[in-house]
């Protein structure tokens, strides 16, 4: 490289989509949450897909892959690839607005903690199950991105949400 400049990271495609009657943040604001989420990630990610989902959607897909029964929050897979690893995260806004309301936040806030901690777990990040999840590194790196996240578009601190 000539002139001493910084080399700069290979752009990460990030796809958003969402299914028929699935409410959710737009998709501008939700791929400047995942590239925070992404920031200072090493490896070989090429794209990162985030499909917000219905319940039914997310119940058969935890049922399949995890063999898990009913609807979660987030599911992420990462994919391996030629060209670079693949992120799928797959989102239920309806979940979502439950625990928002168990935790009195904005239903927002909890969609844009799920985008992060989908990306995190694209990333090859993890966290214990329970309630010790709340003192791992992972759970305190999603905070601190979603802290960030919220307050660049807001200007306003936010509170931290309990497990």
């Amino acid at each position: 490289m000539s002139g001493g400049g910084r080399r700069r990271a290979p752009a990460i495609v990030i796809d958003v989509s969402r299914e028929p009657g699935v409410r959710a943040p737009g998709a501008a604001e939700v791929r400047r949450v995942a590239r925070l989420a992404l920031r200072g990630a090493t490896g070989r990610l090429a794209s990162v897909s985030i499909a917000f989902v219905t319940n039914v959607t997310i119940a058969r897909l935890n049922r399949r892959f995890l063999a898990h029964r009913g609807a979660t929050d987030v599911i992420s897979f990462t994919l391996p690839g030629p060209a670079g690893d693949a992120g799928d995260i797959y989102i239920a806004p309806a979940v979502a607005r439950t625990a928002a309301a168990a935790h009195a936040i904005t239903v927002r806030e909890e969609v844009l903690r799920l985008v992060v901690h989908g990306v995190l777990h694209v990333r090859g990040y993890d966290h214990p199950d329970g309630e010790v999840r709340l003192r791992s590194p992972m759970w305190r790196r999603q905070e601190a991105i979603l802290r960030r996240a919220l307050r660049a578009r807001t200007g306003r601190a936010v509170g931290r949400r309990p497990a």
